[in-house]
């Protein structure tokens, strides 16, 4: 059944004038359910944002907290800094001062046997430290050297010497308060006799409280080190 003109005006002006009808005929057409799906879509996007805007809102929380973090550690890091440096300074500090009382040391056992308050046994007793220093350890074995041809005092004798032996060297060691040119010669000599009697040509090193300066020329032409027991620099 078709409608007339005027019922089909009617029905466009009741659509545009009624909210109510214009609904019902939406929903009698299917629209109704479509806009309440829409509505509750609409709702749904609603709270999501409002989700995603807590969400945004909690980050932005820990973001802050997480600079707050930052800060500390770096403020952290510069304090540790700060430390490491001042017990680099102390332990500097305290290197030299273990120096100085190391040579502190060295010079009153020095002079102890100058004037006679010590012996010369007690003098190389007391500078097993300066051993330990120049080689790394105090540990020196001693052997006794049968000088049958005489090379070192020009008769048959004994001669007891200090040796360290490290890593396939043989290394003789003498200490003595007073180092002259002669005992750098006798010490040569005992190195001869080393190798005549080991088939090992020795390190000589003596070790000096006072070191006589013709003493410095002859070590350097026999191959003898001078290791002073007390620095002059």
């Amino acid at each position: 059944m078709a409608l007339s003109d005027e019922e089909k005006k009617k029905i466009i002006e009741a659509l545009e004038e009624d909210k109510e009808f214009r609904y019902t005929l939406m929903g009698l057409l299917g629209f109704r359910e479509i806009l309440d799906r829409i509505t509750r879509l609409e709702e749904r996007y609603q709270k999501i944002d409002e989700r995603l805007a807590r969400l945004e809102e909690r980050f932005t929380r820990l973001e802050e907290k997480f600079a707050e973090l930052e800060e500390r550690f770096s403020r952290l890091e510069e304090r540790q800094q700060k430390l490491e440096e001042k017990f680099a300074r102390l332990e500097e500090r305290q290197y030299r001062l273990e120096e100085e009382m190391r040579e502190t040391r060295r010079v009153l056992i020095t002079i102890a046997h100058r004037f006679g308050l010590l012996s010369e046994a007690g003098f190389r007793e007391a500078m097993k430290y300066v051993v330990e220093e120049v080689f790394g350890t105090a540990l020196v074995e001693k052997k006794s050297l049968r000088d049958i041809e005489g090379i070192v005092y020009g008769h048959e004798a004994v001669i007891d010497i200090d040796v360290l032996i490290r890593d396939r060297e043989h290394i003789i060691i003498e200490v003595k308060s007073r180092v002259s040119r002669g005992d750098i010669v006798e010490l040569h000599r005992i190195g001869k006799l080393y190798e005549k009697t080991y088939n090992v040509k020795p390190r000589l090193v003596i070790i000096g409280g006072f070191i006589e300066p013709k003493a410095w020329e002859t070590a350097s032409k026999l191959g003898v080190e001078i290791k002073p027991a007390i620095k002059t620099d």
